[in-house]
């Protein structure tokens, strides 16, 4: 069987990646084959095409997607034939019509979910998950800072830091952009291409500062990030869509209040079987009971992959996105 999926030769801009038909062989014994209904469009995607994350060439792009179960190795267990499925990490390439996936790394979507709900929300339903819930465990009536507050993880975030009663604040670029963060839960929002970003927390939180900062921008806000800190505060960098943020000093940690500085990753945190279950768990509870809302506001055929990752990557694109094959 062949397969449509897009992938690149050589790092570089959007215009690398190409549709290439590929030979699908029969699942391992450990493995399941999905019919892909909709697949997730996130950041990390950007970071495997540009070279950002190195990988062995040509390489298959995403780690995300929803579909229906055509055919199980003969090791798998619990999974048969027509079961709808979603998956997130494991081996990069979901951007595409057909793919194999180890069957640890899949889990059933629930009645009442759709399939383009859990592929548009799943990376990012996780993400928040342990960032909120892990990380840094977040309380009620804490305030949190949260970047790009209109994107996907943003937009999730703001609805999930509302349901545990926390304070979110969050920061874009735009007035569009901020009204949707006040519709996703936010309780104040900062324009950063006119406001001082320090200086509104300053304000909003009495001069207090913040006990949490969830950076995905990395070098443009590092500064920021940095000075909107309460002492022993923690600087959760999660991403780096304006590019990698500088070295971190441990001097200037200790200066600015024995503050913690932490990178982490979905990888790490779902590594486990276990943990990837709870961290679905938790994310299609919230769901289900419609204290979050996965907004898809752009679906792009597969053939439109390019003007894709060229809107996630000027950022034109709001909510979740999806990729349909």
């Amino acid at each position: 069987m062949t397969t449509r999926a897009v992938r690149f030769h050589t790092p570089g801009p959007p215009e690398v990646m190409q549709i290439d038909e590929v030979d699908l062989p029969d699942p391992g014994a450990h493995e399941v084959r999905i019919r892909q209904t909709a697949i997730g469009l996130n950041f990390q995607d950007v970071y495997q095409r540009s070279g950002f994350y190195p990988l062995p060439l040509p390489s298959g792009v995403g780690t995300e997607a929803a579909g229906v179960v055509e055919q199980c190795g003969s090791a798998v267990t619990g999974l048969t034939a027509g079961d709808r499925v979603c998956y997130v990490g494991g081996p990069i390439g979901s951007y595409a019509d057909r793919r194999n996936v180890p069957a640890d790394r899949i889990l059933r979507i629930p009645d009442g979910v759709s399939d383009e709900q859990a592929a548009a929300g799943m990376l990012k339903g996780l993400t928040v998950e342990y960032l909120l819930n892990r990380t840094f465990p977040l309380r009620a009536g804490q305030y949190a800072l949260m970047y790009a507050a209109a994107g996907g993880v943003g937009s999730i975030a703001g609805q999930w830091g509302k349901a545990i009663g926390a304070t979110m604040i969050g920061v874009v670029s735009g007035p569009e952009k901020a009204a949707r963060a006040l519709e996703n839960g936010y309780a104040a929002v900062i324009d950063r291409t006119k406001e001082s970003i320090v200086e509104r927390v300053k304000a909003i939180t009495g001069g207090a500062l913040l006990p949490v900062v969830y950076d995905s921008v990395g070098k443009a806000t590092f500064d920021d990030s940095l000075h909107c800190l309460a002492p022993r505060g923690y600087f959760v960098s999660f991403g780096a869509s304006s590019g990698p943020p500088p070295a971190v000093e441990a001097g200037v940690l200790q200066k600015l209040g024995s503050l913690y500085f932490t990178r982490p990753t979905l990888a790490t945190y779902c590594a486990a079987r276990e943990d990837l279950e709870a961290s679905a768990a938790a994310f299609f509870r919230l769901l289900a009971s419609g204290a979050i809302h996965v907004r898809i506001n752009a679906r792009y055929p597969l053939e439109e992959v390019q003007r894709a990752h060229a809107d996630l990557q000027s950022g034109a694109t709001v909510g979740s996105s999806i990729i349909v094959p």
